[in-house]
């Protein structure tokens, strides 16, 4: 009898079709990503809002917040193929789509190395691109493969804490099961906050008690903005060993936190940044 892994059987189930479609949606930066690399950019019609890369996509219609959709906005520019990745919403929304008779197909998520050639081969056999998008997935697995590699050697690990934003005085942290907590394993880091998950408000206790080696954000314009004296500012983190070394990190948001095409990159920046070698 043969048996099927998880990922052949959620690529059998998808339906054959004899040429990429001609109008194609992405819901999701790292979706827009894989599937620009494929080559697919002239397909793609509309985008949500967290797909800015690269600079052709960034350029398309957006149709929102990918967790936040319309469903009368994405079916208002005629789509043949919805690429979505898990997790787009609200549930009710997506249900209007599934049902709207326009194919959908869901791009599994993860946050962990196996995650990102499972994408990448997804999206591919959705777009009649089977052949390329295993050549591009055996790519990025090797350069995966090499950045988990690296983050083995690492003997002193850092403990680092992730920042998502800093309102009213309040820091939104990254727990466990997070793209945050999955990028630092990748770099040879571990996350600073333990006992939760997902991205949660911190107390100032529970900053003290993690007493973060390093400090890392992404990068940010406008309103959004975290300065390092913003950072300073907040007392359980103004003594920390991050403040001391001077250790705050902040790198290209779709970059590090996506789990796309350029996470191997992102793993070898931030690896690079915390322990100064490449």
């Amino acid at each position: 009898m043969i048996r099927l892994s998880l990922p052949a059987l959620l690529l059998a189930a998808l339906p054959a079709h004899a040429e990429t479609p001609e109008r194609v949606v992405v819901l999701g930066g790292a979706v827009a990503e894989i599937a620009a690399d494929l080559g697919a950019t002239d397909h793609i019609v509309a985008r949500d809002s967290t797909s800015t890369y690269p600079e052709a996509i960034a350029a398309l219609p957006d149709l929102g917040y990918v967790r936040a959709l319309s469903p009368e906005g994405v079916l208002s520019v005629d789509p043949g193929l919805i690429l979505a990745e898990e997790g787009a919403g609200p549930p009710e929304a997506v249900a209007v789509l599934k049902a709207s008779g326009v194919r959908y197909v869901e791009v599994p998520d993860g946050h962990d190395a196996a995650a990102v050639p499972l994408k990448i081969e997804t999206i591919a056999a959705a777009l009649d691109l089977a052949d390329k998008g295993k050549a591009m997935a055996a790519e990025v697995a090797a350069d995966l493969a090499e950045a988990e590699a690296r983050a083995a050697t690492v003997t002193e690990r850092k403990r680092v804490l992730f920042i998502l934003s800093l309102q009213g005085g309040k820091v939104m942290a990254a727990g466990a099961d997070t793209s945050a907590e999955g990028i630092l394993a990748l770099a040879g880091a571990d996350n600073a906050l333990t006992g939760f998950e997902g991205y949660k408000p911190v107390t100032e206790e529970a900053l003290l008690a993690a007493a973060p080696d390093a400090i890392l954000m992404m990068e940010r314009e406008g309103p959004m903005t975290i300065s390092d004296a913003d950072i300073l500012a907040l007392p359980a983190l103004a003594g920390s060993p991050a403040a001391a070394a001077g250790a705050i990190i902040r790198m290209d948001g779709m970059k590090l936190l996506g789990f796309g095409p350029r996470t191997a990159e992102a793993a070898a920046e931030l690896h690079a940044a915390l322990y100064g070698k490449p």
